[in-house]
């Protein structure tokens, strides 16, 4: 019986300090925390291409160097070099409010861009899974 008593107690405690503390489901991946509406996630070409598509007035970069850039681009993508000094300061001019997409390459670049500009503040930001070469 006090084991009972006990559990539910425990059981109780844990519901009402759970609904005080900030929601936030994660994977590797993805990462969505309710209270804020924060949304950093890696998506594939076919979501990233409707999400383009529905979502014309995103901001769309593209973190590889200008060389690969001038070699071709996914739409009307910005270059900010990740691999340049200022990136930083940059990606900081940029509305942090606003969704945008980013990729590189294959994936490796924009997957710590996108951990950069979590710590930065952007609040939506997708990430192409496999980089323009799974375009």
């Amino acid at each position: 019986m006090n084991k009972s008593l006990f559990l539910l107690g425990a059981s109780i405690f844990v519901m009402f300090s759970c609904t005080s503390q900030q929601e936030t489901t994660a994977s590797p991946d993805t990462q969505t925390t309710s209270q804020t509406n924060v949304i950093s996630k890696r998506v594939t070409a076919s979501e990233f291409k409707t999400v383009m598509g529905t979502h014309p007035e995103a901001q769309l970069i593209d973190v590889r160097t200008s060389r690969e850039y001038q070699g071709g681009k996914i739409g009307e993508a910005q270059n900010i070099d990740f691999l340049s000094s200022d990136f930083a300061d940059k990606i900081g001019q940029l509305d942090k409010t606003k969704l945008t997409l980013i990729y590189c390459q294959s994936g490796g670049r924009s997957s710590k861009a996108l951990a950069q500009m979590k710590s930065m503040g952007f609040e939506n930001v997708l990430e192409l899974e496999g980089g323009y070469g799974s375009w």
